[in-house]
């Protein structure tokens, strides 16, 4: 295990300026390259005391300004067309990278990694993603996963998209019989 000091808050780890020990893949791999946390040691915590005034001012500051940018996209919808088969489910899935540059067309710049994707989506319909604005800022987005631009208004309009397919196809295997017993019907004269 390696004693680090965190730069910032992490999810599921601790705040500001708390003393964690975690292993060293995650220290090595995360926590230090992306500047969340520095080596716990005697030249690092006399800096990190001496900048904690300044470091907290800085995160309430960015906290602030996530929080009124999360205020004025509130309820932000995005639409993602992606080819599915008859029963919606997707040829592929729908990726961070996807909801990123959806959010960014839509007037929010995020990076893939500030989007929290509960589970994959691999089907046609409606998800909610996070997006984390700031380690302690998230907002839900809408992910609209249709296979055309009409279905995603439908969609975004709460109709049931499979319902009207399973309509139309029973209504075409209702004409079809029609048609063969009218068939039949022709060879039985």
């Amino acid at each position: 295990m390696i004693e680090l000091i965190l730069m910032q808050r992490v999810d599921k780890l601790g705040q500001m300026g708390e003393l964690v020990k975690v292993k060293p893949g995650y220290a090595r791999n995360f926590l230090l390259p992306s500047g969340k946390a520095i080596r716990a040691n005697k030249a690092n915590l006399a800096r990190f005391e001496a900048e904690r005034a300044q470091l907290e001012a800085q995160n309430i500051k960015r906290r602030e300004e996530a929080e009124r940018v999360a205020e004025r996209v509130h309820g932000l919808s995005i639409t993602v067309i992606r080819q599915a088969g008859e029963s919606g489910a997707l040829y592929g899935s729908v990726s961070t990278r996807d909801i990123a540059e959806g959010c960014t067309a839509a007037g929010l710049t995020v990076g893939r990694d500030q989007v929290h994707l509960g589970s994959a989506i691999k089907s046609v319909g409606l998800a909610t993603v996070h997006v984390a604005l700031h380690p302690e800022v998230s907002i839900p987005v809408t992910v609209n996963v249709a296979r055309s631009v009409e279905e995603a208004e439908k969609q975004a309009r709460g109709e049931r998209v499979e319902a009207e397919d399973e309509a139309e196809a029973a209504s075409l295997e209702a004409e079809l019989a029609a048609e063969l017993a009218a068939g039949q019907a022709d060879q039985d004269r």
